[in-house]
Parts: C-alpha cells; structure tokens; sequence
C-alpha cells in the first residue's frame, strides 16, 4: 500500500487529495486567486485527519497543466518543495487527462474531449479514451489552438468537459458534431483524478525526481525541455 499526496491548482479551483492504498479523501476550494495561500493548510489538514505524518509520504503528485500559468507553477513548486524535502518521487499528471478522468468518475463518459480555456481565443484540449481498468489513456498528443481547429480523433460517442466547453462551448459542439446533452462545461480539473491517475503511474515506474518535475504550458512550449513530451 502507498501513500500518495495530489494537488491541482491549474485553474480557479484548488484541491488536494491524500490516496492510501485504495481509499482518496480529498479537500477542493473555488477561490481563485487564493491557491498559494490555501494548498498547504489543506495539506496539512488532510494529513492531520489521516493521522499520518509527511514523512509517511511515498510519492507527491501534480497537476503539470496545461492551465494557468500562476496555477501550474504554484503545483509544480509544491510538488517539488515536498519532493525534495522528504526525498521521495514525484508524478507529474496531466490537466486535462484529470479533467477526462473525472468525466468519466462523475458521468461515467468513456470517451472525452478535454478542453480549457486558454484566453487569447484560444483552448487547450487532448481526447482521452477509458480502458477496462477506468483509467483514461489520451489519444494523440495535447494541443493549443483556436477552437475552430479543434476536431475529435475518431468517430463514435464523445462527451466534453471543462472550461473550453463554457467559453466556445457552440463552436466546439459543430466543430466536433456533438450534442449539447454531452457537455460538461462546468467539470473541474480534481486532485482526486489526478492522484488516481498517478497511482497508476507510480506502480509503473514512471515517476521522476523533484528536480526534473516540470510544468507544461503547451503554449510557447515554455519549460519543455528537448526531448520531453508536452
């Protein structure tokens, strides 16, 4: 069993989710603006009612973005202050593929079109598909452009999610010959997704060390280094 520590903050919303083995608690606040002041009491909260001690930690997670700028770099700074203190791996985690996965937790969609706004009229987006396990896996890589670039990678039943859905939520449905019926405009990226997901990625040896945890901001490609995925 492992104790896994996640946290989200690439948009408006902040949480943070503590994963023991198979059970998640998680702490989530809507107060943009606020992320730097309230992620850490919520971790030590969440410890605290876990009855656990930081040192008990076996892995940190984030949310790498793509999103805010502020956002992501606040996640990626914690994830790494905690990594590099108690010396234990680190699991970067994609936005959008925990905003996928909490569209299939909370309205069981299987196959997801992930998109942010990204403000310049512009979306960040990537389509994820769920496999038998109830893990999202993406298909294709993530993009950012304007949203009437945006097209679904096969045919079938797609639902989207997130806050591209709310800003060019009409484009994006013709553009992507969706009903309106299966758009979850208002889905948030969670620390619980994004903890389920690194879970994974932990038990297959996919986490780095504190200092190579980076985030990813597809726009400009700013802090991907060469050779890295975005």
């Amino acid at each position: 069993m492992h104790n896994l520590l996640a946290i989200e903050t690439s948009e408006e919303t902040c949480s943070a989710a503590l994963r023991t083995g198979g059970d998640c608690m998680e702490l989530f606040e809507s107060e943009p603006r606020k992320h730097s002041e309230l992620i850490l009491p919520m971790i030590d909260r969440l410890m605290a009612e876990a009855g656990l001690q930081r040192g008990s930690l076996d892995a940190v997670a984030f949310g790498r973005g793509p999103g805010s700028f502020t956002g992501v770099r606040i996640a990626t700074a914690v994830a790494q202050g905690i990594g590099f203190a108690l010396d234990i791996p680190v699991v970067p985690v994609s936005t959008l593929q925990a905003l996928a996965q909490g569209a299939y937790r909370q309205a069981g969609a299987r196959q997801v079109l992930a998109a942010l706004d990204a403000r310049m009229q512009e979306v960040y987006w990537g389509a994820f598909r769920c496999d038998d396990n109830g893990l999202v896996d993406p298909l294709g890589g993530e993009a950012v452009c304007a949203p009437q670039r945006v097209r679904v990678p096969t045919p079938g039943h797609w639902v989207g999610a997130g806050s591209g859905w709310a800003s060019y939520g009409e484009v994006l449905v013709t553009q992507c010959r969706m009903e309106s019926a299966d758009i979850y405009p208002d889905q948030k990226p969670h620390a619980a997704d994004v903890a389920r997901l690194a879970a994974e990625s932990f038990r297959l040896g996919n986490a780095v060390s504190a200092e190579q945890a980076v985030p990813v901001y597809l726009r400009d490609n700013v802090a991907v280094h060469p050779g890295q995925k975005a």
